[in-house]
């Protein structure tokens, strides 16, 4: 195992931050895992120390044949923002900005260093557009600010790995996954060894997330260069862990293998591993989920628990004003399982409290929410 450490810029005097990554095994292929983009989403975090101790005993016994590359703690800025006793991890409180949105769009990052370089050979292709992405990236004037350095460090990483997982959880959820409709395949056995149930997907959500920055890359220079064999040679999926508070060791510990086994399937592991078993659920369009919102303030109760299976008319959740005596059941819009559930019980303006995975498309344009 190797540790590298790397100093985030911008620190203020007197302070420092660093971002670690731990690199086990060796080989041609690369697997590239981070856990806690969103520093208060734990579950991650928790998988990635399985992760860390399971990756050394493999490597100790020589079965590791590629190279695995771990980040167990993805956003050391997040995890430092406490509030009055509570993580502020999704945002970074100097800049209001999300973590996990705007990565560096490396198609556009590249694109003109490959005009007439590119020919039949996709694995030249490949090769050369991992090279120009490295390049490109250490290319780029001095960070701005510690978050895009932080960026820059966790793609820096990635852009040359054949998988990337970025491990997330939702507030109250099941395990779900998100990915580009043409990788849906890749990961069906990772659903369904996690037990997923919802797997999203589309080709752009609107928010250059840290697995689209990494996948769509390849799908944009594919169509940028339509002559040339340009494969999807980066399988990148947000593989969201169920919820925040599912950070029990032994759902730790089987993530922790459940990702091993898939890793093997990948080609970056040796040694007779579980069969995958049948899917638990079909991937659904990210446009399909509906967001359930409440139609006034008030107490929530919620009337579906999470994985249940809803038709159109379902009731969702009741919100209650206790001052006015409003009383609203907020039914389901479209069939699907209600995959996510909010945290919090008092319904606030313009923020919604349930999600359902349904398969016709329903919503256009921006599809995250921040």
């Amino acid at each position: 195992m190797q540790r590298i450490d790397h100093r985030l810029p911008w620190g203020c005097p007197g302070t420092e931050r660093t971002l670690s990554v731990f690199r086990f095994g060796a080989g041609t292929r690369k697997a590239y895992i981070q856990a806690s983009l969103h520093a208060d989403e734990l579950p991650g975090m928790r998988v990635a120390v399985e992760l860390k101790r399971r990756l050394a005993e493999l490597e100790g016994q020589g079965r590791l044949t590629g190279v695995v590359e771990l980040v167990p703690v993805a956003n050391p800025i997040g995890l430092g923002q406490m509030l009055q006793a509570t993580s502020q991890g999704r945002f970074e409180l100097g800049s209001g900005k999300n973590f996990n949105r705007d990565f560096v769009d490396l198609a556009e990052l590249i694109a003109p260093t490959l005009e007439g370089r590119l020919g039949a050979d996709s694995q030249a292709n490949v090769e050369l557009i991992r090279q120009a992405m490295r390049a490109g990236l250490d290319a780029l004037p001095p960070a701005g600010s510690e978050l895009q350095g932080l960026q820059r460090l966790l793609l820096r990483h990635a852009c040359d790995a054949d998988l990337v997982l970025d491990l997330h959880c939702d507030f109250d959820a099941v395990v779900h996954l998100y990915m580009i409709p043409q990788q849906a395949e890749t990961f069906a056995a990772l659903g369904a060894r996690l037990s997923a149930g919802a797997v999203l997907v589309s080709e752009d959500t609107g928010g250059s997330s840290f697995d689209e920055a990494c996948s769509m890359a390849w799908l944009r220079l594919a169509r940028r260069f339509p002559q040339a064999a340009v494969p999807l040679a980066c399988q990148a999926s947000t593989v969201e862990l169920g919820g925040m508070l599912d950070t029990e060791r032994e759902r730790a510990q089987a993530s922790a293998e459940s990702i091993l086994a898939f890793l093997a399937e990948q080609g970056l592991i040796d040694g007779a591993w579980p069969a995958a078993p049948a899917p638990t659920c079909a991937p659904t369009p990210f446009a399909g989920a509906e967001y359930a919102y409440p139609p006034h303030a008030g107490v929530v109760s919620f009337l579906q628990p999470v994985g249940a299976r809803v038709e159109v008319g379902d009731p969702l959740f009741e919100v209650i004003d206790p001052l006015e005596d409003r009383h609203s059941i907020v039914r389901a819009s479209t069939a699907g399982v209600l995959y996510v559930r909010e945290r919090l019980r008092f319904a606030q303006p313009g923020l919604w409290l349930a999600k359902v995975a349904g398969q016709q498309p329903i919503r256009q344009g921006r599809l995250l929410s921040d």
